[in-house]
């Protein structure tokens, strides 16, 4: 499957780069870029039943696409582009009173769970940008603008341990979760993640050589990664990722 994405974005390269050969797309510019996002799923503000980070764990989030500029002016401009890139994370977190859906030893259970829960979320997909561009001399680029993206995978898994869920409401029965297969919970939410996202973009381009450079940009998703009629987490969790890597300018 990525094989064939990849095979994909270079057939797209390839093609408009010829394009740009015609008169038409004379003042149009190609770059290719690769990189890796880093950063998490999080709510806007820590609420108060997110009690610390224990740890966090860097995931494989590769980025590699094309973009395509149309010079306005010497120094203006419109971008966008194809990527595909995956925003995933693992992390454990301690937490009180944090309303959660498990299944334990077979039995579904959902209530005010305290204790730690371990997350990982992987999310591939394709991703559109339009952006205006800026340029700052010869080698400086400035852009900034909308993204939508297309989900092609998508899982939130994870597991909650060393904890006790209180069934129901903050008073209900107690249930003790360990740390252990048979006594900790587990859950999956992946059927409840959006299929399409959106959000906002700005970055900037360096070219360090005639061709080569580097780029840093920061994505802030604008729509929860679940669906909005999915209660169980009760905070609405954003995509917020940083990216880095080096871009090659085609044309």
């Amino acid at each position: 499957m990525k094989t064939s994405i990849l095979i994909l974005l270079l057939s797209a390269t390839t093609t408009l780069t010829a394009q740009a050969q015609s008169h038409w797309y004379s003042d149009l510019h190609l770059t290719a870029k690769v990189g890796f996002n880093l950063g998490g799923t999080a709510p806007i503000g820590l609420p108060a039943s997110i009690r610390k980070l224990n740890s966090y764990t860097l995931q494989s989030n590769p980025v590699i696409g094309i973009e395509a500029e149309k010079t306005l002016s010497e120094q203006w401009g419109i971008m966008t582009g194809l990527y595909y890139e995956n925003k995933g994370m693992k992390e454990d977190a301690n937490v009180k009173n944090y309303h959660m859906a498990i299944v334990r030893g077979g039995q579904e259970l959902e209530g005010m769970y305290t204790g730690n829960v371990s997350t990982e979320v992987n999310e591939w997909m394709f991703t559109v940008p339009v952006m205006a561009t800026y340029h700052i001399g010869s080698r400086w680029r400035i852009h900034a603008g909308p993204y939508v993206s297309l989900l092609t995978q998508k899982s939130f898994e994870g597991r909650a341990h060393n904890g006790y869920l209180r069934v129901g409401t903050p008073t209900g029965a107690k249930v003790n979760i360990g740390d252990d297969v048979s006594t900790s919970g587990t859950y999956d939410f992946s059927s409840n993640m959006r299929r399409f996202q959106w959000g906002v973009s700005a970055g900037a381009d360096w070219r360090a050589f005639k061709r080569w450079g580097f780029f840093a940009e920061l994505k802030w998703g604008l729509s929860g990664i679940h669906k909005s009629d999915f209660h169980t987490i009760e905070q609405t969790l954003y995509p917020i990722f940083g990216s880095t890597g080096i871009i090659y300018k085609l044309r």
